[in-house]
């Protein structure tokens, strides 16, 4: 039965089974179904045999065709979502104002469907695929849905007949089982199949699978039924295993079963293993903990594990970095198990996973999502196999192109909050997650190395593995962040305390990750880049998630959650210092930036505070666990300092790498934010003196902090000292002024982070929203606050528009401060805290004082950073200020003072800076006394004598007379053997240094020496704490040896102790600071305090710093108001205590003397430079194409008797001679711009829709190639060739700089540029090379001819001689020609060079641009060539004046232009041809032949006089003729051939009349023939004309059809007299420009009106005497030898002779136009977006396809593939070809994909830059932000400026060759 079905017609069988099946009694109907579909869905046929799926088509559409099947189906679609899946590189949108989530994107078409105006979206290349979220009122608001699917289309939609959908019913799950049974069969384990093999079978079932995502699209009633199909757990039941007699079945079911098997997240042999370690983990871990209690356990690695690592560490420390394994208990072990299926969507699910995400099975499971309870199911299915998934992932070869098609699947599920809410409550999604991210990190741990290498127990990640090399995890980690944004989730998350804990241990892997060890002896030798992987996991993984947690705890309702989260990260932090090891000090020389923890608990610090209301102390461990938290930050803090410093130098550049990523803006909220917050907390809450002694130590300048003037320093070099102490300092006064987290409104800090990158450098917009640290929570869209970053940046910058130079150097609209942010807001303090690069604090500075110069606050010296006043502390933080107001401080303070009035060795103005800004910084946070907090043991402290409180205010005038230091034997102090006065050991304050030595019994040594030591008293500090909170005996303080540690090798000299005596107090070293910075004696006066105006102080140098601190000491205290005034009366200059002077100089250091040898140098430098600087500007102006050339050649040539050439080589001065002739530099380049100007000055439109076309038809070089190709049917070539030009495309533009040199210098640098193994710009073997003075690109010399001094007067002389002489004198010269050849004169070096440029020039252009003869070859190409070279150079440079010459004088393009030396060059090559005195044209224009020759039939006839173009004639003359041709004979050419030209305009002009106004002409101007001005009269000619055409029909009739729309208009006079004006203005500009060039006769300006009378007056067509007052008629300026109407019905009859078949063609030659539009390039729309939209999608015509990077060339609107290899051509990609065609290898594109501008110049190429910019005046190249941009008129119109002046070669500078593959 089924054997006869199959054979029979498809579609009838379809119709057939059909009605069968619509029976109430089916079974009959079924049973033949099921038969047809066992013979033909049979998968032991292999799956390419499309035979099978045809089938399927038919019997779905059950007779119907499949097409109609399909619309049929449509039409029932209820779907009110779009869900339109696209994969990578699709052009999307997203608009942050509709969206609810951040991951929201619409379809191109929804999004133009919708209203976003004004709304915040962008355009974006999709990474990993997506899917349109229009119509998902879960994902995006309601307001943005578009047109179609805010109708909520569904509810009208009729419902589904029955029998449509039957077939489907029946037929899809036997054709779904069959595609499973080809997976299973074709899947083999990896290890024993290629990637190859996957591929083969999916390649395979690519039809079948396409045939799966057609039905998708068929809308909401299809998806019902697949849905259904694919839910249903009965149809699989029945299906999957196979009817029991296929063997074939059976063998796939295995297969599928075998492959189910280690699906589960610990394989089967790994259970087996790992039992052993089971029952230990249990009893340790407790219930709950997880895997925090794995920590420290050691699962045994399995023997194949511990190898792996070896090779990398170079086998040395193999035995600690063994691969550390754990495995978590779960809570929930069925995580852990293989899977089971229950329907055949989680056996395509897990065969998708399985063959690793093919393409097409992504987006059919995705093309279901719009039905809403495949949603459901699939979700959950997908959270089934997550496990799975990542266990995939993470062996997957190809893991990027896997992660990106998981995410795309996942972004759908997750971003729906309702989705994800269920799938967390009914599948534990979070602890899957939690789970699986332990279970994938856990692969990739080792041994932490830090603080106790040996003992430690902890682990970490480490970063040298692929799994975070390659950022492996980020799939998973962004899904985490995804389901944490939705507010129920997180609150499920963190009520969940078990998961909170794991989430804990997972954050504590990464806590010390990427150790850094400072290498000290050999510079590293391979430097790792592992911290890329550190720096992004710890973002990523660790901070993202917390982020997206703190978005959910802002409120009190929030505050438990708060509680929770820090007591588990304090848990965690304990269990981390146990694990390393930690007592009380850091290991030396290792610094990690990742302290996770650290951060986690800081934040939730700052927000329980800001946000939550609650107390800090709560949430605060005790007093001993706050010195451990301080200590990690802190050294990293240090090692900032010590990295910039140049200590780590040894480690290579990638410690430098992650000092400034730590800073970088996307980190640094992440990062050092949170470090200097922890850091606040902790100083706010330990004792002052111990922290601060703690920040000293650890920068390692203790030793610096004496008054002795020498100290020997263990653990820093010389030159380390003062970057280190500057580095404590900048610490110190960041952390007690910085207010981020400890009381800022969310307004100021975004207000104060732009102030301070606006500060260091102007920025774009977009640079600014990158420079902003954003909450990096990514579901705000919005910063944080009620102001947005637009109204913030308006109030704090201007806007600077985009301005253009001439040098075409292109800027960007930026934003710069606004005056009074300089004034009043700029803060060197946050400028420290965010540059990236060191440089960018210099430049804030220097920008700051340009500011302040400009404004005139301050105007001498540099000025200092200025203070600024800060936002008061939140209560809970104001511990912070007693930092300022401690004694040790204070002592180091003084100390510092005290050095720098002494200027001992490395202190610099800095140090000085910092210190006084500690000091006001003091004054101006005073502490409230709290006499019960002072400890009673206060009485016993050591440095008690110092400063009798610790009120900065008090202490500054606390005099302090003596101190006892600790010096080597060296020292200057110890050679003073004077006995120190009786009194001192009573009251001396003792301040010094505990030597090393001394330590172990420091308790004795200070109360015999009373010598204060830093670290002796943060050891007590610490001992008395912990006595005081030791619950816990057994903490033991380590031995005091440790801090020996550091003592240097070899004994240091000897310490003794020695007393000073200094007799100061900080007030009166402050005053003697100031009189030694202003150099005066009494600088302050004893009563300038009363005199001080008090608003004077906020900016300023050192001096105004000091004068503001005492000012403010005096207004709040009186005493010290009376000791500044006792002190100013009677201060005297500064005497180092107890030494005089000469010693002084001795000391001073070795580093200081360096310093300032240094300092000159750097000043001797910048002085050079800026010399070289000014003679660059003055010598040269490069880069304007205005700028003045060094000769105006063309005029002053003339009047020397001969002219001199300076060579820019040798520098010598002389002529030009035959034997060393001189050069002009020139550039040779194709040029096709004249070829592209049209008729009409309105500019082609770039078409962007279909309807749109540009026909080139109607430009200049199209027009010319028809009239020469018509001319060459029907007249003798010679003369076609000589009646017309070429080269208005490809013709060939000289341009020069202006300077000369000698060819034989130029020849020698040619050769000394090629062995110049630089890589140039240019390529020398083309001859190129840059103009040796000024650099200006070029690639040939023109050789000067040598001006002679005799000829130059006679030449000029004005003539008396009658026109009818000179007429024959001219003649008389042309036959000269043919009896002198040039080639019996001598070959000289001159003509040899001529020769060599001729050369050049033909190379310049295309072949095919120079061979317009029929005869390849022929000398009469040549001769057409050479002068069209001349004519095209004339025209270019009408084109740069502006198309006329109305505005005279120089202009830019007469600079560059060098005509006067390309004429003689062309006229010595063009000597060798002669004309043909038969053929002469000159006989023809000025004698009435006396007889016709009737010319041989086989010949053709010569071009009538009345076709040939007049310009081409007089160039062609003057070239032939003897040079120097006499003005006079060049005034008498261009009369007679203006008469010419004056025929040819009446001619065309009638042939423009209607007949009947031909009529009423030819009469009316007959009567004036007797006149006696006849002859100059138009209508008189004009009838004239008329008459003589008319003989003939042909001329006339011919024309009537055109015509006939300009007859409307009726020909008044005044109009004819205008159309010859303007029909002859082009001969008359050209000859003009040619006098000018030739003869040097100024350009003489005048009024557009006036051009015509000013043109003819300067060539001596008009009569000076005749007043330009009178209007001017044309015909005036004839002047004929012969009888005019002679001679015109002789060129009539040239035309009307012609044979009927000739005239009827040619006639058109007759009606020409020579005016031409200056060239242009095409007008574009104003936004991008429409060019984008059309042509981004736009196939390629050659391949159909859609090309990768499409381009548009902007001269003639053709779309091209660049790099696309379809359209290559003889190894010649299409870019480079078009240019070659459309702009004889110039071409300007526009890269759709890229919004650039690309030049293809020859065999180079250049990115111009882009024409569109955003609102903001900024581009965006590749589209990157895809903001709206919109075109710049400005850029686009220097880019049409470049391009018609041919200046793209100097003006871009970056210049690279193409190799012809764009």
């Amino acid at each position: 039965m089924a054997a006869s079905l199959v054979r029979r017609d498809k579609k009838s069988t379809a119709a057939h089974l059909k009605a069968d099946l619509n029976w109430t009694d089916n079974s009959s109907g079924v049973r033949q179904l099921q038969e047809l579909l066992d013979s033909v869905l049979n998968p032991e046929k292999p799956a390419a045999d499309t035979e099978a799926l045809d089938w399927c088509k038919c019997l779905i559409a059950g007779g119907e065709g499949f097409e109609e099947f399909c619309k049929t189906v449509r039409s029932y679609d209820n779907a009110t979502l779009c869900g339109l899946v696209w994969t990578a590189n699709f052009v999307a949108y997203r608009c942050r104002t509709c969206g609810i989530s951040p991951c929201m994107s619409l379809c191109a078409e929804c999004f133009n469907n919708g209203d976003h105006t004004g709304h915040d979206f962008n355009m974006f290349r999709s990474q990993a695929g997506g899917a349109c979220d229009c119509g998902d009122s879960n994902v995006m608001r309601e307001t943005g849905f578009c047109n179609r699917h805010r109708l909520r289309t569904g509810e009208n939609v009729p419902s589904v007949p029955r029998d449509l959908l039957l077939m489907s019913e029946m037929v899809l799950p036997r054709f779904i089982i069959c595609v499973i049974q080809y997976l299973r069969d074709g899947y083999t384990e990896p290890d024993t199949s290629t990637e190859r093999d996957l591929q083969k079978v999916l390649q395979q079932l690519e039809p079948q699978i396409s045939f799966l995502e057609e039905l998708t699209k068929m809308g909401g009633a299809m998806r019902t039924v697949l849905t259904k199909i694919l839910t249903n757990q009965q149809i699989f039941k029945d299906l999957s295993m196979g009817q029991e007699d296929n063997v074939y079945a059976k063998k796939n079911y295995e297969k599928y079963l075998s492959a189910l098997k280690n699906s589960g997240l610990v394989s089967v042999e790994e259970k087996a293993q790992s039992g052993a370690a089971e029952p230990t983990r249990g009893a340790e871990a407790g219930a709950g903990a997880g895997a925090l209690g794995l920590l420290g356990a050691e699962a045994p690695a399995s023997p194949d594990e511990s190898n792996k690592e070896e090779d990398q560490d170079g086998g040395q420390s193999v035995g600690q970095r063994k691969r550390v394994k754990l495995s978590s208990t779960a809570k929930d072990p069925s995580i852990m198990d293989s899977l089971k299926h229950k329907c055949f969507l989680e056996e395509l699910l897990f065969w998708t996973i399985k063959y690793e995400f093919p393409q097409k099975m992504v987006t059919f499971l995705l093309n279901m999502l719009p039905d809403q309870d495949y949603k459901i199911t699939f979700t959950k299915t997908f959270v089934q196999h997550y496990a799975f998934i990542m266990k995939t992932l993470m062996k997957s070869q190809e893991s990027d192109t896997m992660s990106n098609r998981i995410v795309h699947i996942s972004v759908q599920l997750f971003s729906n909050e309702e989705l994800a809410r269920h799938v967390t409550e009914e599948c534990q999604l979070l602890d899957i997650m939690v789970t699986v991210l332990l279970y994938m990190m856990e692969s990739c741990l080792i041994k932490s190395e830090l603080q106790d290498e040996e003992n430690s127990r902890h682990v970490v990640v480490n970063c040298s593995e692929p799994l975070l090399k390659n950022n492996t995890y980020w799939p998973l980690v962004s899904d985490f962040i995804n389901i944490l944004s939705h507010q129920s989730v997180a609150k499920k998350f963190l009520e969940d305390h078990s998961l909170l804990m794991l989430w804990m241990s997972f954050v504590s892997f990464f806590q010390g990750m990427n150790l850094n060890k400072r290498e000290l002896s050999e510079h590293v030798e391979f430097e790792s880049q592992t911290y890329y992987a550190a720096f992004a996991a710890e973002l990523e993984a660790c901070a993202q998630p917390m982020w997206g947690l703190l978005t959910h705890c802002k409120v009190k309702e929030t505050q438990e959650y708060t509680k929770t989260v820090v007591r588990y990260c304090l848990e965690t932090l304990q269990i981390w210092f146990d694990a390393i090891g930690f007592v009380d000090e850091p290991a030396p020389n290792q610094v990690t930036f990742h302290l996770p923890l650290h951060r986690y608990y800081a934040m939730f610090l700052s927000k329980a505070v800001k946000c939550q209301g609650l107390d800090l102390d709560s949430l605060l461990p005790h007093q001993e666990m706050l010195m451990k938290i301080m200590v990690h930050p802190l050294q990293i803090q240090a090692s900032l300092s010590e990295i910039h410093s140049n200590m780590w130098v040894r480690n290579g550049l990638q410690i430098k790498g992650q000092a400034m990523t730590y800073v970088q803006s996307h980190f640094c909220n992440s990062m050092i934010d949170p470090d200097i917050f922890l850091l606040q907390v902790c100083a706010s809450r330990l004792d002052p003196d111990y922290f601060i002694s703690s920040v000293f130590e650890r920068f390692k300048v203790v030793d610096l902090l004496t008054m002795a003037s020498v100290h020997q320093n263990a653990v820093l070099d010389g030159e380390q000292e003062r970057p280190m102490l500057e580095g404590a300092l900048t610490f110190l006064v960041i952390l007690s002024s910085l207010r981020i987290h400890l009381g800022m409104a969310d307004d100021e800090i975004l207000r104060a982070e732009m102030v301070s990158q606006l500060c260091m450098n102007d920025r774009t917009h977009s640079s600014l929203l990158d420079l902003i640290p954003e909450n990096p929570n990514p579901k705000s869209g919005i910063v944080p606050g009620s102001c947005s970053f637009e109204e913030m940046l308006s109030a704090v910058a201007d806007f600077k528009a985009p301005v253009f130079e001439p040098g075409g150097s292109m800027q960007q609209g930026m934003y710069t401060p606004k005056e009074e942010v300089w004034e009043k807001e700029f803060d060197p303090i946050m400028v420290v805290l965010r540059t990236v690069y060191r440089r960018d604090v210099q430049s804030a500075m220097d920008r700051y004082s340009a500011f302040l110069k400009q404004s005139g606050m301050h105007t001498t010296g540099n000025p200092w950073p200025p203070y600024k006043e800060r936002t008061p502390l939140h209560p809970c933080y104001k511990g912070l200020d007693r930092l300022l107001h401690c004694k040790t401080l204070h002592i180091v303070i003084f100390t510092l003072l005290y050095k720098i009035w002494l200027d001992h060795s490395n202190m610099s103005e800095h140090v000085l800076c910092m210190v006084l800004y500690l000091i006001e910084l003091g004054l101006d946070n005073q502490v409230q006394e709290d006499k019960e907090d002072e400890e009673p043991c206060i009485e016993e402290h050591c440095h008690d004598s110092w400063f009798p409180g610790t009120n900065l205010l008090s202490n500054l005038h606390h005099v302090i007379n003596y101190v006892r230091v600790r010096v080597p034997e060296t020292a200057p102090e110890v050679k003073r053997e004077k006995d120190p006065p009786p009194s001192t050991s009573a009251e001396a304050a003792n301040f010094g240094q505990n030597s090393r030595r001394l330590t172990g019994n420091w308790r004795e040594n200070v109360r015999e020496a009373q010598v204060f030591s830093l670290v002796a008293e943060r050891r007590r500090k610490f001992q008395e704490i912990i006595n005081r909170s030791s619950t816990e005996a057994s903490q033991v303080v380590r031995p005091k040896s440790s801090s020996t540690r550091w003592v240097p090798p070899g004994t240091p000299p000897q310490l003794v102790t020695e007393i000073l005596e200094i007799r100061e107090s900080m007030l009166s070293l402050l005053i003697k600071l100031h009189q030694k910075l202003s150099a005066k004696q009494n600088s302050l006066s004893a009563t300038w305090l009363e005199d001080m105006e008090t608003n004077s102080h906020a900016h300023g140098d050192g001096i105004t710093a000091i004068e503001r601190i005492l000012t403010k000491a005096a207004t709040r205290s009186r005493q010290s108001k009376r000791n500044i005034q006792e002190i100013c009366g009677k201060v005297s200059p500064p005497v180092a205590p107890k030494k005089n002077g000469p010693t002084d100089k001795k000391t001073m250091d070795k580093d200081e003397r360096r310093q300032r040898a240094r300092e000159r140098q750097q000043k001797l430098l910048a002085e050079f430079a800026s010399r070289q600087k000014s003679f660059m500007e003055t010598a040269m102006d490069v880069e304007s194409p205005d700028a003045e050339a060094a000769m105006d050649l063309g005029a002053s040539e003339v009047m020397e008797s001969e002219v001199l050439y300076d060579c820019v080589i040798c520098g010598q001065s002389g002529p030009s001679t035959e034997d060393r002739p001189t050069g002009l530099v020139v550039l040779l380049q194709a040029s096709s711009v004249l070829g592209h100007r049209c008729k009409s000055d309105e500019t082609k439109k770039l078409p962007t829709t279909d309807d749109e076309h540009i026909y080139p038809a109607d430009t200049c070089g199209a027009a010319h190639d028809v009239r020469l190709a018509l001319m060459q049917r029907f007249f003798k070539d010679s003369s076609c060739l000589q009646s017309v030009s070429i080269g208005w495309e490809g013709g060939v533009y000289v341009q020069t700089c202006g300077h000369t040199l000698h060819i034989d210098c130029h020849k020698s640098y040619m050769v000394s540029l090629r062995n110049d193994q630089v890589l140039q710009g240019f390529s020398v073997d083309k001859g190129e090379f840059t103009c040796p003075l000024c650099r200006q690109f070029a690639n040939s010399v023109l050789p000067c001819r040598p001006g002679r001094s005799t000829e130059v007067v006679s030449w000029h002389m004005p003539t008396n001689k009658k026109t009818a002489v000179l007429v024959k004198e001219v003649e008389d010269l042309q036959e000269q020609l043919g009896l002198f050849p040039v080639s019996t004169t001598t070959e000289s070096n001159l003509s040899k060079e001529m020769e060599s440029v001729i050369k050049d020039i033909k190379n310049t252009t295309q072949r095919k641009y120079m061979d317009y003869g029929k005869n390849p070859g022929s000398p009469d190409n040549d001769f057409l060539f050479m002068y069209s070279v001349a004519r095209t150079n004339l025209e270019l440079e009408l084109v740069h004046r502006g198309g006329n010459l109305c505005s005279g004088g120089a202009s830019a393009a007469a600079k560059r232009s060098c005509l006067n030396q390309l004429f003689h060059v062309l006229a010595m090559h063009m000597r060798l041809y002669s004309i043909d005195s038969a053929y002469n044209p000159w006989t023809r224009l000025t004698q009435v032949a006396q007889r016709r020759d009737d010319c041989l039939d086989d010949e053709r006839p010569e071009v009538p006089m009345l076709f040939r173009d007049c310009p081409s004639l007089l160039i062609i003359f003057v070239l032939t003729m003897p040079q120097p041709l006499r003005k006079e004979h060049f005034i008498c050419l261009v009369r007679m051939l203006y008469n010419l030209q004056y025929t040819q305009a009446l001619a065309s002009l009638s042939a423009k009349f209607s007949p009947e106004e031909r009529q009423a002409w030819s009469t009316s101007g007959a009567l004036k023939k007797n006149a006696f001005d006849a002859e100059k009269s138009y209508d008189a000619l004009l009838s004239h004309v008329i008459g003589e055409l008319s003989k003939v029909k042909t001329v006339y009739d011919v024309n009537t059809e055109v015509p006939s729309m300009l007859s409307s208009s009726v020909w008044s006079p005044h109009s004819i007299e205008y159309s010859l004006q303007q029909f002859c203005l082009p001969y008359l500009r050209l000859s003009c420009l040619l006098q000018h060039h030739l003869y040097g006769d100024k350009l003489s300006g005048c009024p557009e009106v006036e051009e015509f009378s000013g043109l003819a007056g300067c060539l001596g067509l008009l009569a000076p005497a005749l007043q330009p007052s009178n209007p001017i008629y044309s015909a005036s300026c004839l002047d004929w030898t012969v009888n005019a109407f002679d001679l015109m019905t002789q060129w009539c009859s040239e035309v009307t002779g012609l044979s009927d078949t000739q005239a009827k063609k040619s006639i058109t030659l007759l009606v020409q136009d020579p005016q031409w539009a200056s060239p242009h390039l095409l007008h574009l729309p104003d936004h991008y977006n429409i060019i984008f939209q059309y042509y981004h999608k736009k196939a390629c015509t050659a391949c159909k396809k859609v090309p990768k990077d499409p381009a548009l060339c902007l001269v003639c609107g053709t779309f091209v593939c660049l790099k696309g290899l379809c359209c290559k051509q003889q190894g010649i990609c299409e870019c480079v070809l078009h240019s070659q065609h459309c702009g004889a290898a110039t071409g300007i594109f526009l890269l759709i994909n890229a919004s650039v501008i690309i030049i293809i110049r020859g065999h180079r190429f250049c990115l111009w830059g882009s024409i569109y910019l955003d609102a903001h005046g900024e581009e965006d190249r590749d589209l990157r932000r895809g903001k709206p941009l919109f075109l710049c008129v400005e850029r686009y119109r220097v880019l049409q400026q470049q391009w018609v002046s041919h200046t793209f070669d100097h003006i871009n500078k970056r210049w690279g060759p193409h190799y012809n593959g764009l």
